[in-house]
């Protein structure tokens, strides 16, 4: 579904990405590990055009993808982005809404608040309040059912639990297994190693703007380098 060959990505001057490939096949659930500035969420707001390709490709169901946000959202494709940036002063509807706003998705308006107020029942009962005034879990919560107002097949999660209580982890944890179980493909940026792969089937590894590493779960975790330096483990 998704490939990224050879990834180049500049912030001025300073080169992010080096040579970043990987892929991601329809119905996946696979992470993208790596310490703060490794380059994930570069490669993240690269996949959804908000930083310019200068090298590579990068593909999405068969055809070069390197356009607008908006673009990549009628495409298919939603991010969760890191910190969430809501609309603090907007109520959680309001802040739903901004979600829909390809085409497609305004149209059915009504049919996909209650979609995602059965994925998350909480939002429901606080769907007229502001969103600033949400606990850090709640807000999570309202970012990752924007995403879903555009009925994406591909979902993108940057470190979505930064600041979010334990026990609403796991609650936001099971509705994305129940999300991926509905068809949705994902693609989750995490920095807790050991959360991430309680949940994805395989993963890359990025340091210093270059994939490193790659396998699936079971493999990553008998690895005595990747133990070692990613789980603490000697």
């Amino acid at each position: 579904m998704l490939a990224l060959k050879e990834l180049i990505v500049d912030h001025g001057k300073l080169r992010a990405l080096w040579d970043i490939s990987l892929h991601v096949n329809k119905g996946e659930r696979v992470g993208l590990l790596g310490a703060n500035g490794a380059g994930k969420s570069t490669t993240m707001g690269a996949i959804v055009g908000l930083y310019p390709v200068a090298g590579g490709e990068i593909s999405y169901q068969g055809r070069s993808i390197s356009g607008s946000p908006y673009e990549s959202v009628r495409s298919g494709i939603a991010l969760v982005p890191e910190g969430r940036r809501l609309f603090p002063g907007m109520s959680v509807q309001e802040n739903l809404k901004m979600g829909a706003f390809a085409a497609a998705s305004r149209n059915n308006l009504d049919a996909l608040y209650e979609q995602v107020f059965s994925l998350f029942p909480i939002l429901k009962e606080k769907r007229n309040q502001r969103a600033g005034e949400l606990s850090g879990g709640q807000q999570q919560m309202v970012a990752i059912a924007r995403a879903l107002m555009s009925r994406p097949q591909l979902l993108l999660l940057d470190e979505p639990f930064i600041g979010v209580a334990p026990l609403l982890v796991e609650e936001i944890m099971s509705v994305l297994s129940q999300i991926s179980r509905d068809g949705v493909t994902m693609l989750l940026v995490e920095q807790n190693i050991h959360r991430a792969l309680d949940f994805v089937s395989r993963a890359y590894v990025i340091e210093n703007g270059r994939c490193v590493l790659e396998g699936e779960r079971e493999a990553l975790l008998s690895d005595k380098s990747f133990a070692a330096k990613f789980l603490g483990l000697d």
